[in-house]
């Protein structure tokens, strides 16, 4: 992921930063405990497509931002 786009990119719902997590290909949201999936190298940055993340997924990944 291009970091100047993910600079510029903020969460939909929250207008938070996001993590990228690269393993995952997924946008991170914990203020809106959310996880945006990249498709093709394109974030799907759609409320109705994204992760609901889990306790677990937000005690693994708080430490990464």
């Amino acid at each position: 992921m291009d970091k100047k786009l993910l600079e510029l990119l903020v969460c939909p719902v929250t207008k938070t930063n996001l993590i990228y997590l690269q393993d995952a290909q997924e946008l991170v949201s914990l203020a809106a405990r959310l996880a945006y999936p990249i498709r093709q190298g394109i974030p799907i940055m759609l409320e109705d497509e994204a992760r609901v993340l889990s306790d677990a997924d937000v005690e693994r990944i708080a430490p990464l931002k």
